[in-house]
């Protein structure tokens, strides 16, 4: 390799600076950085790991490395640390190729410092001061599931978050974990049923409701409110030349008339703790108090939907989190306020009853965590 060019553990390096002090999202801001850093296709899949590894496990790392720090750390230097002890405790690097890789890709300035403390590291693994740092969550996600799913099914759930997630294919060649796939599934759409998907973008669940439709059936109707999300949307439409008319739209004010619809779609904004482990930064982006805002907006999707119900129609709500407030939550409230609607048949497969609806636990298949309710209008 020409010394000019940059290593993996390098480029990691710098990725994660940008990551923690420049509020850079983890996907985005690599995804340049490798572009521009010409690596072969094994170092850039390394280099991926390495950030996406290092950023999920971040306070772990940082408890692990803290003993043996005496005063305040430059960026760049505390990022290299946190590299090494990635390596080091998760990735099980061996101690000498971990340690000598991580010291040459930082300055002089730090090496004798990141190579002192590193190497402290390898010969005394930590002990954590609790579950949650182990697993490298903030305390109130921990807290959260734990009382939303009992301790036992929550550690799980959050271990299972931590490891890369499998990339899954679908036959159009569209990129989607198998959970989203089961949800578009849910819908038991048929060839000439009216179906809205309330909160369409990027388009990976009204893709596969249009999958197989005649082009001379009525389309798959797309909705998204922002404009850079519906043209995310129309993009991936076009690109899988799908059977999909999509429009910007505010979800709890569509533009369609009482009982439109025979099928709708509310894969509604949520937390995304079920799907963790695909969002690296995500678990150190989201506030506390955003779960009882997203609950309120997610009330108002499923208003809106039922609103454009046509009788005999189904109503499909589902999120990729685990707490109550987002999940049965919005459930006890469309049981007050649409006492009418009544559930659909149960969800096959590795799903778990969870009040009307149904639970998919990140271990239960290795797939994203998801929540989804059935509802039909008589």
């Amino acid at each position: 390799m020409s010394p000019s060019r940059p290593t993996s553990r390098r480029v990691a390096i710098d990725a994660l600076v940008r990551i923690d002090q420049g509020g850079a999202y983890a996907n985005l801001v690599l995804a340049g950085m490798l572009d521009q850093a010409r690596l072969s296709s094994e170092d850039r899949r390394f280099t991926t790991e390495l950030v996406y590894g290092t950023t999920r496990m971040r306070r772990a790392c940082d408890a692990a490395i803290e003993p043996y720090i005496l005063g305040a750390l430059d960026p760049p230097t505390r990022a290299a640390l946190r590299l090494g002890a990635y390596q080091l405790l998760f990735l099980r690097t061996p101690p000498h190729a971990a340690v000598s890789a991580t010291v040459d890709a930082v300055g002089r300035k730090t090496s004798g410092l990141v190579n002192a403390v590193l190497r402290r590291l390898a010969a005394r693994p930590p002990t954590w001061p609790d579950v949650a740092t182990r697993l490298s969550y903030p305390d109130w996600i921990f807290d959260r599931l734990c009382l939303d799913l009992g301790p036992e099914v929550a550690v799980a759930a959050l271990e299972v978050m931590n490891q890369p997630p499998p990339v899954t294919e679908r036959g159009d060649g569209y990129i989607q974990d198998l959970a989203s796939q089961w949800v578009a599934a849910a819908l038991e759409a048929t060839d000439r049923e009216r179906v809205l998907d309330v909160c369409a973008a990027p388009g990976g669940k009204a893709t596969a409701l249009a999958a197989g439709r005649a082009t001379s059936s009525s389309a798959v109707v797309a909705a998204d409110l922002r404009g850079s999300r519906a043209l995310l949307l129309r993009r991936n439409v076009e690109r899988l030349r799908s059977n999909v008319a999509v429009l910007r739209a505010d979800g709890a004010q569509l533009p369609f008339r009482d009982g439109s619809f025979d099928r709708v779609l509310v894969d509604a904004p949520c937390s995304g703790l079920g799907a963790l482990r695909r969002r690296p930064d995500a678990r150190w982006r989201i506030e506390p108090d955003a779960i009882e805002r997203l609950a309120t907006l997610q009330r108002r999707l499923v208003d809106e939907a039922v609103r454009v119900l046509a009788p005999g129609a189904m109503l499909v709500y589902s999120v990729c989190t685990l707490s109550v407030l987002e999940s049965t939550g919005v459930d006890d409230h469309l049981a007050s306020v649409h006492p009418e609607l009544v559930p659909a048949a149960p969800m096959e497969g590795p799903w778990i009853a969870s009040g009307r609806g149904w639970l998919l636990l990140p271990q239960a298949a290795g797939t994203d965590g998801m929540y989804v309710l059935r509802l039909r209008r008589p």
